[in-house]
């Protein structure tokens, strides 16, 4: 019994510190750092006429429905005329995309006639970039007006390579339950990158919004599926930095449905074993220590081996109270069954279009992690594919 012991409360503590631990911990090594070193004071922009060239790139493939919204929105952005590029990179695109674009005489179009994936549309982009710094967004999400004078802002530290806008998720309707889930883990996420970036570095970007001195991209495998985590952490193994503001930001609608957010889910958890094998020379912690630490806890454990230990809890508590642990694990079994009829009843509201934002949260965590062993088909059976189906957005 002894044994059981251990491993039960092993797989309990791996799972308390990967979704609640770490980011304790994470605030206090913060405060300590402050303590110490002060609060970091933002970076000082220069005067518009000394600020970089920027180039936009928008990674695209069939857009054509949301051409004049994106660029209605790229032409508010407050930045000096004539230093910010415009680069639409259309991957295979056999709609009117591009037909669309050549109505705006300050785009340049780099197309691809064979669909090959975002990540090979940006190895290809980033050839015809010929700025400093590239900043790298989606068509579907809208930029607040300073969002390239932040991003810009953050460049002014010569220790960071990278920049991580934040992404805002929005729901068209109220009760898209789909939408609200998704904006909710985003606004966690949010608070731990930044987080992450004060203690050191902010572990990846979202391709919603990325930015990084051009002249460091690596390119990348043609199949690789989450190319903004890619790309930004491997410019964290050359011992950079990924800064990330939140004034800087991303507007998108969620996805239409739990379904349409299953297949996102999926594939990134299957783009998180992806990279935790491709970028395993930052698990060694005699290289850098304290990103090894922050990688591990924010990024791998979640898509490696804590789902694993979250379904062993129940099967294993139940048989260290048949036989007869104590009153100790009869309390945690009841606990354990009181959260999982939680998210039962989180899923039956949310099939019938109705929400309890208390039962929706247990009901989403489960959901994440049910898509990572969805995440470990889809690796295995995408194999040398980079493309992929759109999730529709609500």
């Amino acid at each position: 019994m002894l044994v059981l012991k251990i491993i039960f409360w092993l797989c309990l503590l791996l799972v308390v510190y990967t979704y609640v631990g770490y980011g304790i911990v994470l605030y206090l090594l913060v405060l300590i750092k402050r303590a110490v070193n002060g609060t970091p004071k933002r970076p000082v922009l220069p005067a518009d006429e000394q600020l970089p060239d920027v180039t936009l790139m928008i990674c695209a493939y069939n857009e054509e429905d949301i051409v004049e919204e994106k660029m209605t929105n790229t032409r508010e952005l407050n930045y000096p005329k004539g230093k910010l590029k415009v680069m639409w990179v259309t991957d295979g695109s056999n709609d009117h995309t591009n037909e669309r674009l050549a109505e705006y005489e300050e785009v340049t179009v780099v197309f691809t006639p064979e669909r090959k994936g975002k990540t090979a549309a940006l190895n290809h982009g980033i050839q015809s970039v010929d700025t400093p710094l590239v900043i790298m967004t989606d068509a579907n999400t809208m930029l607040n007006s300073e969002c390239v004078r932040e991003v810009v802002r953050c460049f002014m530290d010569e220790r960071v390579a990278c920049v991580a806008g934040e992404k805002r998720v929005m729901a068209r309707n109220q009760g898209d339950n789909a939408a609200e889930g998704e904006g909710m883990y985003w606004k966690y996420e949010s608070t731990l990158k930044r987080l992450d970036s004060e203690l050191y570095s902010a572990m990846g970007a979202a391709g919603e919004l990325c930015a990084i001195r051009t002249e460091l991209y690596q390119s990348m495998p043609e199949d690789t599926l989450l190319d903004d985590f890619i790309m930004s952490m491997l410019l964290v193994d050359q011992g950079k930095r990924i800064a990330y503001t939140p004034d800087a930001y991303a507007m998108e609608y969620g996805s239409a449905d739990i379904v349409e957010e299953s297949k996102r889910k999926r594939r990134i958890a299957a783009g998180g074993l992806q990279s935790t094998w491709r970028l395993r020379a930052l698990l060694n912690p005699f290289r850098q220590p304290v990103v090894t630490f922050q990688l591990v806890s924010h990024r791998v454990l979640r898509w490696t081996i804590t789902p694993f230990a979250l379904i062993t809890l129940i099967p294993l508590n139940i048989l260290l109270v048949i036989l007869g642990a104590g009153w100790l694990y009869i309390i945690i079994l009841a606990l354990q069954v009181l959260f999982y009829l939680a998210a039962l009843a989180g899923y039956l509201l949310a099939r019938a279009g109705k929400k309890n934002k208390l039962l929706y949260i247990p009901y989403y965590f489960l959901f994440m992690n049910v898509n990572v062993f969805r995440g470990i088909h889809y690796l295995f059976s995408h194999k040398s594919n980079g493309a992929w189906e759109k999730a529709k957005r609500a």
